[in-house]
């Protein structure tokens, strides 16, 4: 090899390097704004009068990518179902959309988490941990105030 080839291989190698570099920060930053911004607001879970009780909470997506909440996980229950209100009738479903910079509102009368077959009565004051397990953000962990059986925080 002579030196005329030596310092354009350099050359190569380097520029290869840099490239390399660069699409390897450009992919970070992209996962970076790919991954969703959730926050949780407003959650509670009335007084059970029975061994079912309902959680509502708002999932706030400041993101620019969409998410779904696809599970809701607890100790209280062995049975922790998501429910959709349609026509003043619930039914379970696989999963709720969240928007990029849009919410998902869980709340009385509406679309709401479902614990049936409680394992003990929690008392009012007292907090339900459960796991909110998302597509693309992963699980959040969330305490569910309990407040008194006719509790709307749309009317206090």
């Amino acid at each position: 090899m002579n030196r005329r080839t030596t310092r354009t291989a350099r050359s190569a190698v380097a520029a290869l390097i840099a490239l390399s570099a660069g699409l390897a920060l450009a992919g970070c930053s992209d996962n970076a704004e790919a991954k969703p911004k959730l926050q949780v607001s407003d959650a509670f879970m009335p007084l059970p009068t029975s061994d079912m009780a309902g959680g509502f909470l708002v999932v706030k997506n400041d993101g620019k990518t969409a998410d779904k909440l696809t599970k809701v996980t607890s100790d209280l229950s062995d049975d922790v179902t998501i429910h959709a209100t349609k026509d003043q009738k619930m039914q379970e479903v696989k999963s709720f959309d969240i928007p990029a910079g849009g919410e998902l509102d869980l709340e009385r009368g509406g679309s709401h988490i479902m614990f049936m077959g409680l394992k003990k009565k929690p008392k009012q004051g007292d907090k339900v941990a459960v796991e909110l397990h998302f597509e693309k953000a992963g699980t959040v962990k969330v305490d569910l105030p309990v407040k008194e059986a006719t509790y709307n925080p749309k009317h206090h």
